[in-house]
């Protein structure tokens, strides 16, 4: 075992915070170390401030001294994605049209119920400009990698976040999701990630271009630390009109039951809409026979779902075009060239079309809430490739001109507004991790999670080596 504490999972430091074992400040400048000795290669975190971290750290050293911490997280590292507010640090959204200068006088929710549950941040992470793609690369801070090849992708738009994680930068890292941004990521770099349902994590200020599309959550090494995040993270704010009242759920509870009796629908390529390497078809594939092992019923079958691309389509270009038609031509110029082309698309469509693909959502959600009458869960693959090279916003050797070309099975829950978990299932042929997506019920959370944390017992998540 080696000594380095951020080999260690939330509730593993949390123990030994605990037992007086280690200390809030020494897994702090555990995860500063982490960062300083990895990120010149990934280039992951675009912002750390060690002074404020610190102290921080020395707050909860406190705490825990006294026996008084605020929450099973207080201590803990965790990182904050660059597209959510953080009193204090600039939030940049990976763009030179945003002023550092700010002012920074305001948390997010996510930021905020974390900072009161006592959680240590380390460092603010990467993400492509204003989140708009599945990879992670920005005209402000370069080219993010992933932390099994830097010489790919770790996906996005959490790919910070991501990358982060499988370089233990900390365990708890905070990503955001409005077509796959956790799922992507983590599924690339074969960490645990989850989106929620929609509402579930208070969101503030709630993108206006992308509105009921975009989900907080964490990204972990495990599951269980997820959940502990997730409890921290579900918390009300008044400033989320959308969020339900409070739930008051321990998502802890049942996380251990296992899921036996539960009926899954094994779903490889969603009716003929999505697609998969063989490889990865092979390893979801496996990861289904493991869940009727554990006494699950799996069925291999489609839910009644249309294709959702040309839904998301309209909905996130005309988003686009909505980020960029606020810029003053002098900052478009500093943007992202893809962003610039896929807003120019958006601003061709009508009103009809938006108004079109509002009502196909509509019937989208209806359709997959009739599905789950007979089905408690479905199961599918969750990219349908290994990562892709870093720099590229879609492989050079397929005919693919988009983002969305190869992520077919992420926004359409998205857009149903359901869970989602992303499962490292093990490794494709060019030895990069490979995911199964798990999806419920909107506020079957608990579900979700406790499916994934059966799988985890069963097949234990592997991490990349050499990073402790």
């Amino acid at each position: 075992m080696t000594s380095n504490l951020m080999a260690m999972t939330a509730v593993e430091l949390a123990q030994l915070f605990e037992e007086g074992d280690a200390s809030p400040l020494e897994a702090a400048q555990a995860a500063l170390d982490q960062i300083e000795r990895h990120n010149d290669t990934l280039n992951c975190i675009c912002l750390v401030d060690p002074a404020t971290t610190l102290d921080m750290a020395e707050a909860a050293e406190a705490r825990w001294q006294k026996g008084e911490p605020n929450s099973p997280i207080d201590g803990v590292p965790v990182t904050i994605k660059d597209l959510t507010l953080t009193k204090g640090w600039p939030t940049l959204r990976g763009s030179k049209t945003t002023d550092p200068a700010g002012p920074w006088d305001e948390d997010a929710p996510a930021t905020a119920r974390l900072r009161e549950a006592g959680a240590v941040l380390v460092g603010k992470t990467t993400t492509p400009e204003f989140g708009w793609k599945g990879v992670t690369d920005n005209p402000l801070t370069g080219i993010t990698r992933n932390a099994w090849n830097p010489e790919r992708t770790p996906g996005g738009s959490s790919g910070g976040a991501a990358a982060a994680a499988g370089a233990f930068m900390g365990p708890l890292h905070q990503g955001s999701d409005a077509a796959g941004s956790i799922r992507i990521p983590a599924a690339f770099s074969g960490v645990f990630g989850h989106k929620p349902t929609f509402g579930v994590v208070p969101n503030y200020p709630l993108p206006g271009h992308i509105g009921s599309l975009a989900n907080m959550g964490p990204l972990t090494r495990t599951v269980n630390d997820a959940v502990v995040m997730l409890n921290v993270l579900a918390q009300p704010d008044f400033r989320d009109f959308m969020s339900p009242p409070v739930q008051g759920r321990n998502y802890l509870d049942g996380l251990e039951d296992g899921v036996a009796g539960l009926r899954i629908a094994y779903s490889p390529t969603l009716g003929g809409h999505a697609w998969a390497d063989d490889d990865v078809a092979t390893a979801v594939a496996t990861a289904a026979k493991v869940f009727e092992e554990l006494g699950a019923t799996v069925e291999q079958v489609d839910p009644d779902i249309p294709d959702c691309r040309p839904i998301i389509e309209t909905m996130w270009f005309a988003a686009d075009a909505f980020i960029v038609d606020q810029m003053p031509p002098d900052k478009v110029k500093l943007m992202d060239p893809g962003l610039v082309a896929v807003a120019e698309q958006g601003a061709g469509m009508s009103v009809q079309d938006l108004i079109g693909a509002h009502a196909a959502r509509i019937d989208l959600g209806v359709r997959m809430a009739r599905f789950h009458q007979d089905y408690d869960l479905l199961l599918t693959p969750q990219m349908p490739l290994e990562a892709i090279e870093a720099g590229k916003n879609f492989p050079d050797d397929r005919d693919m001109g988009e983002w969305v070309d190869w992520s077919p099975f992420t926004y359409p829950f998205n857009l149903t507004m359901q869970p989602a978990a992303s499962v490292p299932c093990g490794f494709g042929d060019e030895g990069l991790p490979v995911a199964f997506q798990m999806v419920g019920r909107r506020y079957d959370d608990p579900t979700v999670l406790r499916a994934a944390r059966a799988y985890e017992k069963a097949h234990p998540f592997k991490m990349p080596e050499g990073y402790v």
